[in-house]
């Protein structure tokens, strides 16, 4: 299916299903935003990287208006609905301040049970431990896909974007468990550094080796 959509282009990359928080403050996006909530229309967020609008971006739709501030700016709770491909931007729109683009929206498996998935949250799980971070995962262990996973696996935006690209569901896990296949070992061992670090300096019992 083809159709034409307005659009966003923001230098972030968004998955289908996520919630994205927006403030809304540039007049031609507090147009958009209005519109859309006014018609209960989506929009798109393509991804913007190097300063350039990427072939592929979200529909997302405004799932809450959080605030709105006298002088029309908006909080928003954006939700992201499928991956679309933009095949051409239009740039200037009849009485509208924003762009909008035409796009497709390509066959995409998202909710494929894929039993990998295991191995990638365990490896997610694995790095916030290292990292001492914590994050709640959106949804039970055994619910979660690719795309809950993305945004803390601790990819680049880069990456992130090479994963919306992918468009079936063992792509996307290969690709998680890829990159923790390499990103696991090098914290592991920036761990361990810390804590020879921590050792220096210390009253410490060392046994002599004996050498005669």
């Amino acid at each position: 299916m083809t159709n034409f959509i307005p659009i966003f282009p923001l230098g972030v990359v968004v998955y289908p299903g996520e919630q994205l928080n927006l403030h809304i403050f540039e007049p031609r996006y507090r147009q958009l935003i209005r519109e859309c909530m006014d018609r209960s229309k989506p929009f798109g967020i393509p991804s913007v990287i190097d300063n350039k609008i990427m072939e592929f971006g979200t529909l997302v739709e405004v799932a809450v208006l959080k605030q709105e501030y006298e002088d029309g700016k908006m909080d928003i709770i954006t939700r992201g609905i499928r991956v679309f491909r933009l095949l051409e931007v239009v740039q200037e729109i009849p009485d509208k301040l924003y762009s909008g683009a035409i796009v497709n929206y390509p066959e995409n498996d998202a909710e494929a049970v894929v039993p990998a998935i295991r191995m990638v949250v365990a490896g997610v799980r694995e790095l916030h431990r290292l990292l001492k971070v914590e994050k709640v995962f959106p949804r039970p262990d055994e619910q979660l896909r690719s795309y809950d996973l993305a945004h803390m696996a601790g990819l680049s935006l880069e990456e992130e974007y090479e994963m919306l690209q992918l468009l079936r569901e063992d792509q996307r896990v290969e690709y998680l468990r890829r990159h923790l296949q390499k990103v696991l070992p090098v914290v592991r061992e920036m761990e361990a550094l810390k804590d020879r670090i921590k050792l220096n300096g210390h009253f410490r019992e060392l046994k002599s080796l004996g050498f005669e």
